[in-house]
């Protein structure tokens, strides 16, 4: 009962936390950097707001990400060192270009790993069928 309680208490302190965008309900938390990285890695040097659209389209839809969500992550990123930015000066209205650093590929291959291992432990818990399931 009481390890119930903790988990409601923590279920509680994290939905009042800023929100999250959701994929199906489920917290994006833990998997924006790798979805946003993978998907400079796929697209190349991409402004912002294309960015949110190659991962819509790559998607199919179900990652439609505010800019709101995306901008602070890229910043981050960049801080971080994983991710590089330029103005662009090839087109009319000036856009910064993100780009994905050494660094930045070397963490989609660490985070790729390390979803795989994510993956592989929630089919075990869920059973046969049940991620195929859902398509």
């Amino acid at each position: 009962m009481v390890l119930m309680g903790s988990v409601e208490h923590s279920a509680a302190r994290l939905t009042a936390a800023a929100p999250m965008p959701s994929f199906l309900g489920m917290d994006l938390r833990g998997h924006l950097d790798l979805l946003l990285l993978a998907t400079l890695r796929r697209v190349g040097p991409v402004h912002a707001y294309a960015l949110i659209a190659a991962l819509r389209q790559g998607s199919d839809g179900a990652f439609d990400l505010p800019e709101g969500t995306v901008y602070p992550a890229l910043h981050r990123l960049e801080r971080d060192g994983l991710v590089d930015s330029e103005w662009s000066t090839d087109q009319p209205r000036r856009r910064r270009v993100y780009r994905l650093t050494d660094a930045g590929a070397a963490a989609v291959a660490v985070k790729r790993r390390e979803w795989t291992v994510f993956e592989r432990g929630v089919r075990a818990i869920l059973g046969p069928g049940a991620v195929e399931g859902l398509a």
